[in-house]
């Protein structure tokens, strides 16, 4: 155990909006060269803590030390002048921008002192610097937009360290990185680690933070509910703790079974080159089926075809018994189709609209009178409170609360609500516990449970082999736009689902 003296100390934080308070004495210590786990569902109190501590929110109430001093930043760039870099979800950069200009977009070096003359010289050279300590072999002239989202993340820590950062608080930075990519950082958080640099790491994996930290604190409702050093808690304790209750399963018992001979979705030869490569399957009534692979395998991209957003060459594609002639999202939808895509906040929602009106959206022309086309508000606003409440949104009013402020638990029920009030007969769902954590999980899966028990079939598109493994009735795996094998519930085999999906050969399985 570290037992250096604190860098940050954090004493009896509170913080209200609105008159709700949303921070109880929340405190904790973080020492030079530790890494300290931030847990907790949505809604927790972790991002406001750590906006406190990075100067984008001020307390209320509580004490703060920096090495030893009162530290009360009146904003992020009184936090960065003391040496906090904060490494947020939604990265701070500038695609337009080259990488040393979104490095020093916030202090230029001067050519000459008091004079507009930017040093490029300079600023070329400490960039190449900074991206060799975070291992990426790029030119600083290399436009950001050409970089991968971990490439962009790299930079994001580079810029942090270019302030000379002695405290990095990174959340959630895995959520939009492949395999590879979340390797070479947990890397490079090892040797700002061994460097002596104090790290916060808010994750909803707690297999990472089991691995990387040092300590753990878990919050519940804006209170520390536990903290202890890594040995001293497991990841049962830590969910426990987080949702106030013990979870005997991870994934809620389905009693159901698929319908035998009753396929939602019959799926033959779906090829576009380059793309996905002679897809053939069917998903049953009531089944949930479903879909791993490595990243790049294919699988939202056949997805994407499967809905009528991407194009594809030949093949079928018959839903509910009635083959497509020409795929769209209005027709699939027509045919009952619904699709959760895998960026909720891009794609899935309008984040300035209200809850009420994002669910509605899908529905207006069943809402509406036939021939004038009126929406009918009445009968939609009673629809719309029925499903907002049966998914348990968790909002004080659903007509005028943003998306935006919602958590990213409830945000996914908000797209699961909209496409439920359609009725669907086939859902695809890509990666619809992404970034959210361990209770609004199990939520949505009650919610997979319930649709496939009124005979919906799901297709489930994860990363996570254990959500497959504790969901499905039956597992296809992908690689290289080709589907390389099928197991069944019977003979679920994490390393066989793993070995399928790395074979570079086609696998006979259907």
């Amino acid at each position: 155990m570290n037992e250096a003296a604190p860098i940050l100390e954090v004493e009896g934080l509170c913080k209200s909006f609105f008159g709700v308070q949303v921070l109880h004495e929340v405190g904790f210590a973080l020492r030079p060269g530790e890494v300290l786990g931030l847990v907790g569902e949505n809604g927790s109190g972790k991002s406001t803590t750590m906006n406190i501590v990075g100067g984008v929110h001020q307390r209320d109430a509580g004490l703060m030390r920096f090495d030893g001093t009162a530290y009360e930043p009146r904003g992020p760039r009184d936090a960065q002048s003391r040496g906090i870099g904060f490494i947020h979800q939604e990265l701070n950069l500038f695609k337009n921008l080259t990488i040393m200009e979104n490095l020093f977009i916030e202090r230029f070096p001067r050519r000459f002192a008091g004079l507009p003359f930017i040093d490029r010289g300079a600023m070329r050279a400490r960039s190449a610097q900074l991206l060799r300590e975070v291992d990426l072999e790029l030119s600083p002239a290399t436009p950001l937009s050409r970089l991968s989202q971990g490439e962009r993340q790299l930079v994001e820590i580079a810029k942090a360290l270019s302030a000379e950062a002695r405290v990095l608080i990174f959340d959630e930075p895995t959520t939009s990185l492949t395999t590879r990519e979340t390797e070479r950082l947990f890397g490079i958080i090892q040797r700002l680690k061994a460097r002596g640099i104090a790290i916060i790491y808010i994750s909803h994996i707690l297999g990472d933070v089991m691995r990387l930290c040092d300590r753990i604190a878990v919050l519940r409702d804006g209170h520390v509910v536990g903290a202890a050093a890594k040995s001293e808690m497991s990841i049962e304790q830590m969910i426990s703790l987080m949702v106030g209750r013990t979870l005997d399963q991870m994934f809620p018992l389905r009693n159901t079974a698929p319908a035998a001979d009753h396929p939602v979705l019959h799926v033959r030869g779906l090829t576009q080159p380059g793309v996905v490569h002679d897809i053939s399957f069917d998903l049953r009534a009531g089944e949930v089926l479903g879909l791993a692979g490595l990243m790049g395998s294919g699988r939202s991209e056949m997805a994407r075809i499967l809905f009528g957003l991407d194009p594809y060459e030949r093949g079928d594609i018959v839903v509910t018994g009635e083959k497509l002639a020409r795929v769209s999202p209005a027709a699939c939808m027509e045919r009952g189709m619904a699709f959760l895509t895998e960026d909720r906040r891009a794609e899935g929602l309008m984040m300035d609209a209200a809850i009420a009106d994002n669910i509605a959206l899908p529905s207006l022309r069943e809402h509406s009178t036939p021939w004038l086309r009126l929406v009918e508000r009445t009968r939609l606003g009673e629809a719309v409170q029925r499903v907002s409440r049966a998914v348990q949104i968790t909002a004080p009013d659903i007509q005028t609360m943003l998306v935006k402020h919602l958590s990213g638990g409830n945000q996914q029920k908000v797209v699961i609500a909209k496409w439920l009030l359609r009725n669907p007969r086939v859902f695809i769902l890509d990666e619809p516990t992404r970034g959210i954590d361990v209770g609004a999980k199990y939520e949505i899966y009650r919610l997979i449970n319930k649709l496939a028990a009124e005979g919906t079939g799901i297709l489930l598109i994860s990363s996570e082999i254990e959500e497959l493994i504790g969901m499905c009735d039956r597992i296809l795996v992908m690689g290289h736009g080709e589907i390389r094998g099928m197991h069944d519930r019977t003979a679920f085999d994490r390393e066989a689902i793993l070995r399928s999906a790395m074979w570079d050969g086609l696998k006979e399985a259907m």
